[in-house]
């Protein structure tokens, strides 16, 4: 094993860092790549780019038959997705969310003049503590936003009995957990309605895009609405809108995409595999596991770095990143420790003592099919050099 060695030891000595590529969390899985460039032929054939075409109705068709939803409402991003959701729900006031997310959680309720309330997680799970969401709930209170983290469910059930008590909205944020499972049901088919991301970084992408699916057929055409302006027909509008409409080349690849996205999750499959093999016995160091009973993409390998390792979560970053293992550490500070909402709720840690543990103990480590041979072993050793451990 090589000396760890940090950016200014790699400049001075002149030792390159041991991969030439940088390894990226997120890279972009490509799946039939000549499926894709003949989905574009048909799409420059046809000359039909946008509003509504073929191919991202023929994309919708195949999300809703593959979750087993009645309505699959295609959207050019995930936060977009979100909004619009949240907006054809009606939520206002005040809407419970988890810190530990995506700022876009956040983000899609507070453009909306709506004040995201930041409720703790169970640190388990990395989810919403159901105990935490009701201490949340005051008059003004109108939904929750359940996140299913890592594409682990959140605590749907409960989370449906605290909605329906106080007569609040409950959707969920997907945005990870395309192709997961809860009690064996596909998620998608939870709360009023579930938001999906499809972004390059996910494990099922269509370059750019997202979706919000949903049994309810007056939901969905309010959505169907809003994405596109609120038109029916031409020249006549029937709804306050924006423009939130999916492209046809992002359906293009993500039906190439669907395709092979088994295949992905296989890949990730043994990846999290070899990880949780590779990271045996090293102390203070756990990588967070998936329920076997589950279907999940394993997309994302967590580890947490506790008070066992010697050195400090940070360190092991700083150590990653000098030889090019970008790992990340996801969603650090949490989204009540970023702008606005730390100068808007600047107690609101008080109230989140589990978020901010984890926060100081996740790492996010690469993934996906471009992982080079012998990667997870290299990331394995270098934790394993900084806990004291024998590589």
């Amino acid at each position: 094993m090589k000396t760890i060695r940090s950016r200014a030891d790699l400049a001075i000595n002149g030792a390159p860092p041991a991969f030439a590529e940088p390894l990226h969390v997120g890279r972009p899985n490509i799946g039939d790549r000549q499926a894709f460039l003949r989905n574009v032929e048909n799409v420059l054939d046809n000359q039909w780019l946008t509003n509504n075409g073929p191919l991202v109705r023929e994309f919708e068709r195949r999300i809703a038959q593959y979750l087993g939803v009645k309505h699959c409402v295609a959207m050019c991003n995930g936060t977009i997705a979100l909004e619009i959701a949240i907006r054809a729900l009606g939520l206002q006031g005040e809407v419970i969310v988890p810190s530990w997310t995506f700022v876009a959680t956040a983000h899609a309720l507070y453009w909306q003049g709506i004040t995201p309330v930041f409720a703790d997680i169970d640190p388990a799970t990395h989810n919403l503590d159901p105990g935490a969401v009701r201490r949340m709930i005051t008059p003004r209170t109108t939904g929750i936003i359940g996140v299913h983290l890592w594409g682990r469910a959140a605590p749907v059930d409960e989370l449906q009995s605290i909605a329906d008590e106080h007569g609040l909205k409950l959707m969920f944020d997907a945005a990870h957990a395309f192709g997961s499972t809860h009690k064996g049901e596909s998620i998608g088919r939870f709360g009023a309605c579930e938001v999906l991301s499809f972004h390059a970084t996910k494990a099922f992408n269509t370059m750019e895009g997202g979706a919000v699916v949903t049994d309810d057929d007056e939901l969905a055409e309010a959505m169907r609405l809003m994405r596109n302006f609120g038109f029916i027909g031409y020249d006549n509008v029937i709804h306050p809108g924006t423009n939130g409409k999916m492209i046809e080349v992002c359906a293009a690849m993500g039906l190439a995409n669907l395709g092979g996205f088994d295949g992905i999750v296989a890949t990730n499959r043994r990846n999290h595999a070899a990880y949780n093999q590779a990271f045996a016995g090293v102390p203070g160091v756990a990588v967070l596991d998936y329920d076997a009973s589950e279907r999940n993409s394993h997309h994302y390998v967590v580890v947490e770095v506790g008070g066992g390792c010697p050195s400090s979560r940070d360190e092991i970053l700083a150590a990653l990143h000098a030889e090019n293992i970008l790992a990340r550490k996801y969603f650090w500070p949490g989204s009540h420790g970023m702008k606005p909402y730390r100068d808007l709720f600047p107690h609101a840690g008080l109230l989140l003592p589990n978020t901010r543990a984890v926060a100081e103990r996740v790492l996010v480590l690469p993934n996906g099919q471009s992982l080079p041979d012998g990667a997870i072993e290299t990331v394995a050793g270098l934790f394993k050099a900084l806990s004291g451990a024998v590589p």
